[in-house]
């Protein structure tokens, strides 16, 4: 892991905290991308709270959001209960809290997360304190989610819930921000490059991870990250 960034599980089940130290100049590349995963991220850097949206392309960090920062990666579908705003909404976009909550609790939150001696943890809790103020996430939702990150099908999610195509379609978008096959695309892009990054072969990984083949698997690397695989990779 760099030494920049870190990560650790969070209080909060299935999400993780993370900070990351102030970067360089942007100069593009795979060290200033955030790849798609399917997560909404509750965000802090100085002055200031954000709501990281779902993305379904790589986000490339430009030069006011090379931090510090703080976040709190909440696990997909998650976060429209704790926010109060469906995941549809935030699709590809960076927001401020302050348009989704009161804009006076946003500014006591912001001034108390900046003042705290460790504003990761302070984060945390904010993002303990909403869902403790939130309904609990749809069983149902987890269950799609957790199908889809195990590597089943669309087809095979929506029978194991009760679905039809078209409801999965619907309350995936309110719930990830997107439909089931884009989700299903995305968390197999993650499974493969944790595979690779371990060290496994890209041909292999491709087969594991249920591509047809490693061309297979460079097409939606690129299309979904746009660079190569081997520029994801530890070199």
């Amino acid at each position: 892991m760099s030494p920049e960034y870190a990560e650790r599980a969070s209080k909060l089940p299935g999400a993780v905290v993370w900070r990351r130290r102030a970067a360089g100049s942007t100069g593009g590349g795979a060290a200033g991308l955030v790849l798609p995963d399917g997560c909404i991220d509750l965000l802090w850097t100085e002055g200031r709270l954000l709501v990281a949206g779902p993305d379904s392309r790589a986000f490339q960090l430009g030069p006011g959001l090379r931090g510090p920062w703080a976040g709190v990666r909440l696990p997909p579908g998650a976060a429209p209960a704790l926010l109060g705003v469906p995941a549809y909404e935030l699709r590809d976009r960076r927001v401020d809290l302050a348009d989704l909550r009161p804009a006076a609790e946003v500014r006591r939150r912001t001034g108390r997360i900046d003042a705290a001696p460790d504003p990761a943890v302070a984060l945390e809790e904010l993002a303990l304190r909403l869902a403790a103020d939130a309904q609990p996430v749809d069983p149902l939702v987890r269950a799609v989610a957790d199908a889809l990150a195990a590597g089943r099908s669309v087809a095979a999610t929506a029978e194991s819930v009760g679905l039809g195509a078209r409801q999965l379609h619907r309350r995936s978008l309110t719930a990830f921000g997107y439909g089931p096959k884009t989700l299903a695309r995305i968390l197999r892009l993650q499974r493969a490059l944790a595979l690779a990054r371990s060290g496994v072969p890209l041909a292999e990984t491709a087969a594991r991870t249920g591509y047809a083949d490693q061309a297979h698997l460079a097409r939606d690397v690129r299309e979904l990250a746009g660079m190569p695989a081997t520029a994801l990779l530890p070199r």
